[in-house]
This record gives C-alpha cells, sequence and structure tokens, in this order.
C-alpha cells in the first residue's frame, strides 16, 4: 500500500495510533497528513502535523524521546494507520509513558 491509496480526512489528516513494538503498549493516538508519514517514513522516527500550532513536529525531537519507527499499518479501511515504535521513553506530554493513564468510572 502507498500514501496514495490512504483515505485522508477533509483535512487532509489521517489518525496514527502510536504502539511500542514489543510489548504492545498503546502510547499514544495523533494526527499524520502526507508529508508527516513520508518523512516519517524517510527519516524512520514519528513525524505529526499539529492540529493546534497547524505545523509539522517529530516526535521527542526536544527531548530526545524520539520513536524509532518499526513497522506502519494502515487499517482494513485505510483511514486509520498503526505505527510500531521503539519508545525510549514517555510519550505523553505530561511525563506519563502513555497518553492513556485516566480510567473512566461507569
Amino acid at each position: 500500500m502507498q500514501v496514495d491509496d490512504l483515505k485522508f480526512d477533509e483535512r487532509g489528516l489521517i489518525p496514527a495510533v502510536v504502539q511500542q513494538y514489543d510489548t504492545g503498549e498503546v502510547l499514544m493516538v495523533a494526527w499524520m497528513n502526507a508529508e508527516s508519514l513520508r518523512l516519517t517514513q524517510k527519516t524512520g522516527t514519528t513525524w505529526f502535523w499539529s492540529r493546534s500550532r497547524q505545523e509539522l513536529w517529530n516526535k521527542g525531537a526536544t527531548s530526545g524521546n524520539m520513536q524509532q519507527v518499526k513497522e506502519i499499518y494502515a487499517d482494513c479501511d485505510a483511514d486509520t494507520l498503526l505505527v510500531k515504535v521503539d519508545s525510549p521513553g514517555p510519550a505523553c506530554h505530561t511525563g506519563a509513558r502513555s497518553c492513556f493513564f485516566r480510567t473512566l468510572s461507569n
């Protein structure tokens, strides 16, 4: 599958679920556009599109916790990505290992 085969939304974005490759731990969800996906493939580190800042960002570039990409999958509808990475440190901007640390109550 190629980047051009993916189904980006009306803003040109596609959600990317980021998972630790060896444990299966879900680390974060972010948005990619075609350019950030191509940069991810080219550099081997994760690049995303910041909807709030309206700019590309290389995950971990400032903190040193850069995610090394192992594999990228598209789902059956080609509208969501699964990015398997080796993440050396926290993936969450709060400093937590994963962005998914809050449990919802019934």
